[in-house]
């Protein structure tokens, strides 16, 4: 992650954070609720909640087509969130701000439209081992239609790509390099301005899945070197349904639509459809309007908080969460990368993951075990799932006490 505007003296309090999320109110099996599952999708604060909610009270309309004073509402308040999402990932047009259903969908649309338009017969994509299933399925969907070719940067044991056997990947024949900005599964923090230099080198576009980076961090797109991030609405404290596509506006210009409709259109006849200029050309139909209000006010409420605080307070939680795993006999980690955000994926020798996360949920904890959509990482490090705990903003240093008194239960079920 990049460097925010924020002062480097502001300091996040996590306690007055939990107050603005309502559900870690809730009490579990008459234990409090501990969430640990942020990398799948985060609580919402009040002000989100108040941002959807007000706009169906006060605003709800179509968008962008009507004359009527509830549509002009409606529109001035899906634009603003574009605007707020622009800022956010230090876009510089708001034309290259593409609201979409989240991540996978954005994937999706740069390996339809870009992709069938610039991927041909011997063309390679390079990825990483470490993907997630939405950065590696559409490009074999891609490479299948197409005739190109997947090429897959390996990863080390401790969860870093090999970034000389990436180096090495590269070659005129790579049209597209797609990595995460950090690892569902690993925790691992990509050096992708690094990865985006060496591609930019062969002339290769860069894509980077930033589900994961984004709601970390500050971000920025073009220092980055993206010439598309994707990122979820509800990763980062927002709704579900909703999710950002940034892309250089000059590759969006030149880019065939993605799906037809509405709202996409310039002009319709039976013998031939023009299309609108982009952020419209992929925006067809009535779009998530309130998703896309409330994605907006989480990027301001996570802005409010401090971008720098919040590595640094997610940071110190890391760093003692490793250091409390590391009491749990028969305990190992999964992804020891030198730079990590907030993932702590382990297993332990007593207990398959799924019953590590059964009985920790008892206990009030709430973790995600499986393999993360993330089966070839499972792969590499020869295991069928790991659990993880994954860490936001509002999480405490109580909470990881709290994962590693219940981790201490699971060993005695299973003793």
């Amino acid at each position: 992650m990049s460097a925010s505007s924020t002062t480097p003296a502001q300091t996040l309090d996590a306690d007055a954070v939990r107050r603005e999320v309502p559900i870690l109110a809730r009490e579990i099996y008459g234990k409090p609720l501990v969430y640990l599952d942020n990398a799948a999708s985060t609580q919402k604060p009040r002000a989100v909640i108040d941002a959807v909610a007000t706009f169906y009270e006060t605003t709800n309309a179509n968008i962008h087509r009507g004359v009527h004073r509830l549509s002009q509402e409606a529109t001035d308040a899906f634009e603003l969130a574009r605007e707020r999402m622009r800022a956010f990932l230090g876009a510089a047009q708001h034309e290259e701000i593409i609201f979409t259903r989240g991540t996978t969908e954005s994937i999706n649309l740069i390996a339809a439209s870009y992709g069938h338009a610039n991927v041909g017969a011997g063309d390679e994509i390079l990825i990483s081992h470490m993907e997630h299933h939405s950065n590696i399925v559409p490009w074999q969907l891609l490479c299948e239609q197409t005739g190109a070719k997947l090429v897959v940067a390996p990863i080390t044991d401790d969860g870093d790509i090999d970034m000389d056997v990436l180096a090495s990947l590269l070659g005129d024949r790579t049209k597209i390099v797609s990595v995460g900005h950090v690892s569902n599964a690993l925790g691992t923090v990509n050096p992708v301005a690094e990865i985006g230099r060496l591609a930019h080198e062969v002339g290769a576009v860069f894509v980077v899945d930033g589900a994961q980076g984004a709601p970390h961090g500050a971000v920025d797109v073009r220092a980055l070197g993206a010439d598309f991030y994707a990122c979820s609405g509800h990763k980062m404290y927002g709704p579900t349904g909703i999710g950002v596509l940034y892309g250089r506006r000059e590759l969006l210009d030149a880019m065939p639509p993605y799906q037809g409709g509405g709202e996409m259109i310039r002009t319709v006849t039976f013998e031939k459809s023009t299309y609108a200029p982009v952020p419209a050309k992929f925006e067809a139909g009535t779009p998530n309007i309130a998703g896309g209000v409330g994605f907006g006010a989480a990027a301001v409420w996570l802005q409010s908080h401090g971008l720098e605080a919040i590595e640094r307070h997610e940071a110190d939680l890391l760093a003692y969460g490793t250091q409390r795993l590391a009491e749990i006999e028969g305990l190992r980690m999964i992804g020891t990368a030198r730079r990590k955000a907030g993932v702590l994926s382990f297993v332990l020798d007593c207990a398959h993951p799924h019953d590590v996360g059964t009985i920790l949920d008892r206990e009030g904890v709430a973790v995600r075990t499986g393999h993360h959509c993330a089966q070839p990482v499972m792969e590499r490090f020869g295991v069928p799932a790991t659990s993880r705990a994954s860490l936001g903003l509002y999480n405490t240093r109580a909470d990881l006490d709290a994962l590693v008194d219940a981790l201490q239960q699971v060993r005695e079920v299973f003793a």
